[in-house]
């Protein structure tokens, strides 16, 4: 199954950060932070003005981008874990120098 997220949405896999472990402590799944980071999957059309104007969208299919820890709404298709969130709610694109 493939989502095409509506409007300003964008549809994005968080991307897990690397576990260090300090100490030999282990700390189990349920403890860990939320990534804030991730890898744009889908994007929508565009927000739409009063006007009825479509305005394109920033980010671009295959972005790594940084979100809000508790951003957009968790779904799962075909087993995997997926973010939909608003534009609006990204931070920033990652860019490689």
């Amino acid at each position: 199954m493939q989502l095409k997220p509506l409007a300003d949405r964008v549809v994005v896999k968080p991307i897990e950060a690397a576990e260090l472990k300090k100490g030999g402590i282990i700390i189990p799944d349920t403890a860990k932070e939320k990534p804030m980071e991730g890898e744009i999957m889908e994007v929508g059309t565009g927000r739409k003005t009063d006007e009825g104007k479509i305005l394109p969208m920033e980010v671009n299919k295959g972005d790594r981008i940084l979100y809000g820890k508790y951003s957009g709404t968790e779904v799962e298709v075909d087993g995997e874990e997926l973010l939909i969130m608003r534009e609006s709610d990204i931070f920033a694109i990652i860019q490689n120098s």
